[in-house]
């Protein structure tokens, strides 16, 4: 990955006054000055009453007709905000969650839903944003996407409908669109209450909302935090072709749109049915809904919070925005956890609240507090215990080129840096990478194992790997699966249980001011952990017939050899000293991939299979770390622990 930071401090002063104060700076004498640096602000403080903080609804025009009634659409948006600064003449930041789950399945741990009083203004904002944050000066604004809750228009899963209901807002909040008191009234609404300045905040199909509105470059967003988050829809139902789940994006938009909004919406249903077909083709449609291509746009900072073990919204998302995003020279700041699909108010939740709220006084208030300045990565290394990385990832990680080859036994081994010739061959039977790491070091008809010898040295991969593999099919359709793993006994967050690495538990702490209908607390939670032999660190997918273009797939020709490079999900990790580094290739990840039509048996040229993974140290620190590592030895029988299998694929990208 290529790195590249621009932290950029923004401070409520335009550029002539700002320079002029540094001018008369340099006449201060010390004492002022250091008295100057003391009284300077560096964290809002709850200073405002959220009891009689103003609660409104208004109606945002996006200009857009979704539902084909010959009007444009309106999209509700529910605004909590203190009355305190506009009685005072002061303007107010805005702190956005745009969402589809506000009235079908809730936010959060708890799936909070928004409640209303008789006036239709919102009681019950759902998580814990207004209430920490409305008393320190913010504004938050709670938008239902085009076709969920209050809003006209129809679910568009990621596309225009998607993106410009939540733009439209951000667009009015900066005096650029209209809004009406009323879904079909007249009367306009103003939003002189606000400076403009925003930033969106969400997870999953929240968070990606802000990816999308980001990519479009709106003026007035100034930081987005995406929290385990869609950066392209396509990579959320295919990988390389191979479907990650039995339904399309027509299940998703029918599952979140209002009543009325199924009845009206039939033709945005069914353009979904048309253009995203079953084959893994990319379309127009898939074109419309990728947000990576358009990062150059990208003005907002970007705070990136991610599960490494997300089977949802799965790490192939991260990487390649976060590439992008670096690339263009974005403010970045990132949290990788070792849960799965999990917010981080729910697996490290004081520091999370205590971050967010120095990340928006610096993003959105101009606060000089140092967050700029600290390490850019928070890595959860185990559960509950952190490090910081400098820069993600750190300065000294190269892709360095690791190839398989053959061991003692069928399908069992090695891995290194030396080129090697043979061949290894397997079935598909549909296991999945639990079952091919349990028995790595047994010869097993369903996967190729190769792994180094025990490790001398810590080895830490960080970033983005990719797999190339050389196979022959004997049908006419195959699947493949590369899967890293961490072969050693190790206690991890239990990501493959109900909680995907947390339990939650009864009692509660709160984060923020309470009225009778919003409470501020919250059920408290923990790690959830379990003991295992070994730890999928990372894991890829690809159909064979995608293998001259990853968007379009052809009938493989049995016997002929096709080479396709499958792209594993971002991580870090450390392989301690004395564990061991494999490299599964195997055919279809039981529920986290479709099998294909027929069950191929695939034959790897390992002269021609590689894996080029992200290294701190690169090539050399491989080679110190496999210095005097012993040769594994196949056995006959027994089974190493890990979680239990993946479970039957989640379908929606939500966070309740």
């Amino acid at each position: 990955m290529s790195i590249r930071t621009r932290f950029m401090i923004w401070r409520p002063l335009a550029t002539a006054a700002a320079a002029t104060a540094a001018l008369l700076a340099t006449f201060l004498a010390p004492a002022t000055a250091q008295a100057q640096e003391r009284t300077a602000p560096r964290e809002s403080q709850p200073v405002y009453s959220y009891g009689d903080a103003v609660r409104e609804a208004v109606w945002v025009d996006t200009r857009l007709d979704g539902d084909g009634d010959g009007k444009t659409d309106r999209v509700a948006v529910d605004i909590v905000r203190p009355r305190e600064p506009a009685q005072q003449g002061r303007k107010v930041p805005v702190i956005m969650d745009a969402s589809p789950y506000y009235s079908c399945c809730g936010r959060g741990n708890e799936s909070q839903l928004k409640t209303y009083d008789a006036q239709g203004n919102v009681v019950q904002m759902p998580l814990f944003y207004d209430n920490y944050f409305v008393p320190r000066g913010y504004a938050f604004v709670g938008v239902d996407l085009a076709g969920t809750n209050r809003s006209d228009g129809c679910v568009d899963v990621g596309g225009r409908s998607d993106i410009q209901s939540a733009k439209a807002v951000v667009d009015w909040l900066n005096g650029r669109a209209t809004a009406y008191t009323s879904r079909t009234g007249t009367a306009k609404a103003k939003a002189g209450w606000t400076n403009g300045r925003t930033g969106m905040i969400g997870k999953s199909w929240d968070g990606t909302i802000a990816n999308g509105v980001a990519a479009t470059g709106v003026k007035g967003l100034k930081t987005i935090v995406p929290i385990s988050a869609i950066s392209t829809w396509y990579d959320y139902y295919f990988s390389k072709g191979a479907p990650l789940y039995d339904s399309g994006p027509d299940w998703l938009s029918d599952y979140v749109d209002s009543p009325d909004a199924r009845a009206r919406c039939a033709a945005v249903q069914q353009k979904l049915v048309d253009q995203a077909p079953r084959t893994g083709d990319r379309t127009p449609l898939w074109t419309e809904r990728d947000y990576v291509k358009d990062a150059r746009k990208v003005k907002a900072s970007v705070f990136a919070i991610h599960g490494m073990q997300d089977l949802n919204v799965r790490l192939q998302h991260l990487g390649p925005w976060w590439d992008a995003l670096a690339k263009n020279g974005v403010e970045r700041k990132i949290w990788l956890s070792q849960t799965g699909h999990v917010d981080p108010f729910d697996f490290r939740r004081a520091a999370w609240v205590d971050t967010l709220h120095r990340w928006f006084d610096h993003e959105l208030l101009g606060y000089d507090n140092g967050i700029d300045r600290e390490p850019m990565a928070d890595i959860e290394r185990h559960p509950d215990q952190w490090v910081t990385s400098k820069t993600w990832p750190p300065r000294g990680t190269s892709a360095t080129t690791l190839r398989p080859a053959q061991g003692s036994a069928p399908g069992v081994g090695t891995l290194g840096l030396t080129k090697a010739k043979g061949t290894e061959t397997f079935t598909d039977p549909a296991l999945s990478e639990t079952d091919w790491a349990a028995r790595i070091d047994s010869s097993t008809p369903d996967k190729a194992g190769f792994t180094t010898g025990t490790l001398t040295r810590d080895l830490r991969l960080s970033g983005s790997s990719k797999v190339t593999v050389t196979a022959s099919p004997t049908t006419t359709t195959a699947h493949l699966s590369a899967v890293l793993v961490d072969l050693g006994p190790d206690t991890i967050r239990d990501y493959a249980a109900g909680g995907e690495g947390i339990t939650t538990l009864t009692d509660r702490t709160c984060w923020g001011a309470s009225t009778t209908g919003d409470s501020a607390c919250f059920k408290q939670t923990k790690a959830k952990t379990t003991a295992v032999d070994y730890t999928v660190v990372s894991r890829g997918w690809a159909d064979l017939g995608n293998y001259a273009d990853p968007g379009k797939g052809v009938p493989l020709t049995p016997g002929k050899a096709y080479t396709i490079t499958l792209d594993l999900g971002a991580t870090d990790h450390v392989v301690p000293a004395g564990h061991r580094l494999a490299l599964i290739v195997a055919g279809t990840d039981k529920d986290l991939i479709d099998p294909p039509s027929t069950k191929p048996t695939l034959t790897i040229d390992l002269s021609r299979t590689s894996a080029r993974v992200p290294l701190v140290g690169g090539a050399a620190a491989f080679a110190h770390a496999t210095k005097g590592a012993g040769t594994v030895v196949p056995e006959a029988a027994g089974a190493l622990d890990g979680v239990r299998a993946p479970r039957t694929a989640h379908r929606v990208p939500e966070g309740g």
